[in-house]
């Protein structure tokens, strides 16, 4: 639990560590698609995502869905890393 910024931190700390991982960082990510529960945390959400892509942010989506029942947000990233 914890609030929209707290869980949006935890989520991007989360795929860093696959990133890294995977010989990836944040910079190699193209996509991501985003769920929130409620459409009002879209700013504090946006606050601390773009912390984490300072420059050139990837391609985003973002839905408000009602079948988050304990969390306030879902990120899901994909990377692309030529070899």
């Amino acid at each position: 639990t914890g609030s929209m910024e707290e869980q949006t931190q935890a989520c991007l700390e989360e795929i860093g560590e696959t990133l890294r991982e995977s010989g990836c960082t944040y910079a190699d990510v193209v996509k991501s698609t985003v769920w929130l529960k409620r459409r009002q945390d879209f700013p504090g959400f946006n606050e601390i995502y773009g912390s984490y892509f300072p420059d050139g942010p990837p391609a985003r989506s973002a839905l408000i869905s009602d079948f988050l029942v304990d969390i306030l947000v879902e990120i899901e990233c994909v990377a692309y890393r030529p070899l």
